[in-house]
């Protein structure tokens, strides 16, 4: 027993051995190939697969971007003129009125009453009138003999004093009217009603808060700032004609509306240095709603037959802004530039690049001054436009007819290449390897 121990003991130990042995010749060798595939990577042999969209001649806008709210053009809060008991709300909340639409009506017995009362005065007084000019016409047909002269003149200032009469009594009734007519509450305005203040049946007086106040919000206005370096400008823009104006939504991209500017403020806010503006909008489709906050974007220029590439394409180092500018050998020159203007997506060029010159938008991390590259398609990305790369394009590599290009296979990093690796070695072999890419050729996607 003691001797078959001994003998599983020492198997155990020569398979130990035997299993460093071939680790320990084993290890160089991997070490050896990821060496080398570090090398390669490093030395970045072959072609760089770039995106290039060509420099085009365009007429470029200039905005100015503000911050604002939007306000209604007129609001009213409709108050009774008279005290009442409401009789009926003749109005629904949030409904469109017109101006002389009746809202509400007040209770009128009272002062119907008053308006009849001064019509009837006034008959009474009609009457008082027709008699003392009879009396005046008898008293001008008797001799002087009959009648003194004294009688005739207090006849005829009673006559005067009723027709004055008859006047303040077509004064009372007009007041009588205005009065009545006040039961009937109407709008001032066109716009749309809000919430009622006052419910049907109340008693009001003149003096209350209100019934319902009205806002007109078909046109409607912004007020929004900008700082006062972009003063001058604005005010340049208004001397040569309108100035357009649009609101956005809160990602700065989706058009409300748009509307031109009317006022500039007579004077800039010394605390915060900027100035308000107001701009007058149509709102046809209610976009606006008074008191919502909104973009303004201005227009006070268009920069006429520029040069434009891609704000993608612009990039920075210690001597400032350049571009990579692929030249027709299909190598990469390093341009230096200068801005006219600057945006999210395109960029005014002033200066180094001319119209139709292709410019690399995308696969600068092994790019340099002279660095051979592959000019590869965009694919098709839904919310592309004008040529523009979008952020998550892929690069395509296509075959180049070049030797290096011809000697390029697809590169992977990291983890997945070496697990891929292992799997078509233990599946098909070195031989089943080499006949899938005769050639040497293959075709690879690069996500920059």
């Amino acid at each position: 027993m003691i001797r078959l121990l001994k003998q599983v003991f020492a198997l155990a130990i020569v398979g130990v051995v035997a299993a460093a042995v071939v680790y320990l010749t084993a290890a160089p060798t991997d070490e050896k190939q990821k060496g080398s595939r570090r090398a390669g990577r490093l030395a970045g042999e072959g072609p760089v697969p770039v995106l290039v969209i060509p420099a085009r001649v365009a007429d470029v806008p200039v905005y100015f971007y503000g911050v604002g709210t939007a306000k209604a053009r007129n609001t009213v809060t409709v108050r009774p003129q008279v005290d009442g008991r409401i009789l009926s709300l003749n109005f629904k909340e949030g409904q469109d009125v017109k101006r002389g639409d009746v809202l509400a009506k007040i209770d009128p017995a009272t002062y119907q009453a008053q308006l009849d009362q001064a019509i009837a005065k006034k008959a009474l007084d009609e009457v008082q009138l027709a008699n003392a000019q009879r009396d005046l016409e008898r008293y001008n047909s008797l001799t002087a003999l009959s009648v003194a002269p004294k009688t005739i003149d207090t006849q005829r200032a009673l006559v005067g004093q009723l027709t004055a009469q008859l006047k303040a009594d077509d004064a009372a009734i007009a007041n009588a009217k205005a009065i009545l007519d006040y039961t009937s509450i109407v709008a001032p305005i066109d716009g749309r009603t809000g919430i009622r203040l006052v419910d049907e049946g109340n008693l009001v007086r003149a003096s209350d808060a209100g019934i319902v106040v009205i806002t007109e919000v078909k046109p409607i206005s912004v007020l929004f700032t900008l700082p006062q370096q972009q003063l001058k400008d604005i005010n340049a823009a208004l001397a040569a004609g309108a100035v357009a104006v649009e609101a956005l939504e809160s990602d700065g991209k989706t058009v409300l509306d748009r509307g031109s500017l009317q006022v500039v403020d007579n004077q800039v806010d010394q605390t915060t240095g900027t100035v308000r503006m107001k701009a007058d909008f149509p709102n046809a489709n209610l976009q606006l709603w008074p008191g919502q906050f909104v973009n303004a974007r201005v227009l006070v220029n268009t920069m006429s037959q520029v040069v434009v590439i891609p704000t993608p394409a612009v990039q920075r180092g210690p001597n400032g802004t350049f571009a990579y500018v692929v030249q027709d050998d299909d190598r990469v020159a390093l341009r230096s530039i200068t801005l006219a203007l600057q945006n999210e997506k395109e960029a005014v060029v002033a200066k180094g690049i001319s119209a139709s010159e292709r410019i690399v938008t995308t696969g600068f991390v092994r790019l340099k001054d002279g660095s051979r590259v592959i000019i590869s398609e965009p694919e098709a990305q839904p919310g592309g436009s004008n040529g523009t790369p979008t952020p998550n394009a892929t690069i395509s590599s296509a075959i180049s007819a070049s030797p290096e290009a011809a000697a390029e296979k697809p590169r992977e990093h990291g983890k997945g290449r070496r697990k891929r690796e292992r799997e078509n070695a233990a599946e098909a072999g070195p031989t089943k390897s080499r006949e899938a890419d005769p050639g040497g050729k293959s075709e690879g996607n690069a996500t920059q």
